[in-house]
């Protein structure tokens, strides 16, 4: 008799929180196509392109926002809910892991991947530039310069670690 639960077999040995991440992207989904209505009631036209030096500025801004909620020590306090220390990380982040089950387990492994976080943010940023091209730059701006000392700060750092 076939298994009457499709997914039952994807992860025998580990539990996944599949249907966690079913509601994730569901909410997700749904975030993006009321912003799509919203905007198209409006009237106004959708941007069909976002010019390249937008489009490099929006996705190291994402890059940084990403890593600043998923992983720097500062913002620890937003994730310790559903994760658990394990440890220093890369300069000023932490090392974490989800814990408790289900919804929890995958709200905190949401909160330490900055690749699982960044469509979030980039939806956001995206979102932000459609309304408001203006207003999104300058916050871009500031965590694109942000990421960008970053890079130059680990630079410089490995060049001191040589000499």
């Amino acid at each position: 008799m076939p298994d009457s639960n499709p997914i039952a077999g994807y992860s025998p040995h580990e539990h996944k929180a599949l249907g966690s991440y079913a509601a994730f992207t569901v909410v997700f989904e749904a975030l993006v196509a009321t912003y799509i209505v919203v905007e198209r009631k409006k009237g106004g036209p959708l941007a069909e392109r976002i010019p390249l030096g937008d489009f490099a500025l929006l996705t190291l801004a994402t890059m940084k926002v990403s890593r600043v909620i998923t992983k720097e020590r500062v913002t620890s306090f937003l994730r310790a809910p559903f994760t658990r220390y394990t440890g220093e990380g890369s300069p000023g982040e932490v090392s974490e892991e989800p814990r408790g089950t289900g919804l929890r387990r995958a709200t905190g492994e949401l909160l330490i991947c900055p690749y699982c976080l960044g469509q979030w943010v980039a939806a956001a940023f995206l979102g932000g530039y459609l309304h408001d091209p203006a207003a999104t730059r300058r916050v871009a701006s500031l965590f694109a310069l942000v990421g960008a000392a970053d890079f130059v700060n680990l630079g410089y750092v490995a060049l001191e670690e040589k000499t």
